[in-house]
């Protein structure tokens, strides 16, 4: 056993630095090794996944082992107490990425008293993208990670109480008016209004050999994966939207030819995007091609893909597979409280507003977003001031 936590991963991979950096704020003291470097740390990190190379591989003290874990797992397992300075707020934003944490700065600033909980990073799913370059005021991009650190220095500046590592598991109304927001922790948080701003993550194909190759060849991440394949001969992407392509373009620096698979007969992409790819000669563009199944080789793999085209069906060689087709909310601590749409995304009235008086939604996860950062952002923004309203409404 070891005598303190061990985290096998590699320095590129965000899931590493976030295990990293919720330890180093909970005061745990940790061992780092590289698995480019340590080749025992590389065989160890694939007999614990069955063959897989899945980063982090995290063990504790007592035995634990965790793979790829988010920090409420690290928290639970530490049986870390991760509680807030006081139980009674004026607003609590779930989620903490762009836009939940936009509406806890611009809520500070109205000297509404906020608390913000994740259960995984603080910065969210923005801190994972290799490199952000629409958004606006950076000319020449920036990094996720470091716009994620702004949006939390920046919260921090107006004293926003930011918890990570717990797990909100229902929002309800209380007899006396106040909303009380539950934790996987059994805490119990009251406020007199709510943000939910958790976000969504990425959608799967459902395909035949889909579950068993992902970390053996399929992925859904191109910053947390792609550098595995450095000199990889083909590499597929499958989706042709601007998620699609802008991984596709970040994968190219790994491999000497990128595949990008559409079902539809055109790609989605922005025209900027689609321009980039369909002029750079290491891309092959194939529309109207739906994947049918995923093959391992006799390590258990990903071999090829097997799709089908208006031909018939082909299959494409591939060492790896990046999935890029869409996004699934993550609403389901709030089904049978919140009105969700018909793909689970919250419902909100132009006011932001949910059906539950004083519950708000903004960002990812509610229904209409556009699924990007500056728009995320803005939302957060305009969710503060449609708090700050309804909080006005109830003090008269």
């Amino acid at each position: 056993m070891a005598e303190v936590v061990r985290i096998l991963g590699a320095n590129w991979c965000p899931d590493c630095k976030r295990a990293k950096q919720f330890l180093a704020d909970q005061r745990v003291p940790y061992r780092f090794i590289d698995v480019e470097q340590d080749q025992a740390a590389h065989r160890e990190v694939m007999e614990r996944n069955g063959g897989k190379l899945i980063i982090p591989v995290i063990e504790f003290p007592d035995g634990s082992i965790l793979i790829e874990p988010d920090n409420s797992e690290i928290a639970a397992t530490l049986k870390l107490e991760i509680t807030a300075s006081k139980s009674l707020w004026e607003l609590i934003v779930v989620g903490a990425g762009p836009a939940g944490l936009t509406s806890a700065i611009y809520a500070a600033r109205e000297g509404i008293d906020t608390l913000v909980l994740d259960k995984g990073a603080l910065g969210g799913q923005a801190g994972a993208t290799e490199r952000v370059e629409n958004y606006p005021g950076f000319p020449e991009g920036i990094s996720g990670g470091e716009l994620a650190s702004r949006y939390v220095e920046h919260a921090r500046r107006y004293g926003v109480e930011m918890l990570s590592g717990v797990q909100v598991r229902r929002i309800s109304r209380e007899d006396d008016g106040l909303l009380a927001v539950n934790t996987d922790q059994g805490e119990t948080y009251r406020a007199k209004a709510v943000v939910v701003a958790t976000g969504s993550t990425y959608r799967r194909l459902d395909v035949p050999g889909e579950e068993d190759l992902i970390g053996a060849g399929i992925h859904f991440c191109a910053t947390c994966d792609g550098p595995f394949y450095r000199g990889a001969k083909d590499l597929v992407v499958i989706g042709g939207g601007n998620s699609g392509l802008e991984e596709g373009l970040f994968l190219s620096q790994f491999a000497e030819k990128i595949t990008v698979l559409q079902d539809l007969p055109n790609l989605t992409a922005s025209a900027v995007l689609q321009e980039r790819v369909i002029n750079d000669p290491r891309f092959e563009v194939r529309t109207s091609t739906k994947v049918r199944k995923f093959l391992a080789d006799a390590d258990g793999r990903l071999d090829a893909v097997e799709v089908e085209t208006p031909k018939g069906i082909e299959r494409i060689e591939a060492d790896g597979a990046f999935i890029f087709i869409g996004l699934t909310p993550n609403s389901g601590f709030v089904e049978g409280t919140l009105d969700l749409g018909g793909a689970g995304f919250v419902a909100t009235r132009q006011t932001l507003e949910t059906n539950l008086a004083g519950v708000f939604a903004a960002g990812d996860v509610r229904e209409g977003s556009t699924k990007q950062i500056a728009s995320a952002v803005g939302e957060g923004a305009a969710v503060a001031l449609m708090v700050r309203a309804y909080l006005n409404s109830q003090a008269q």
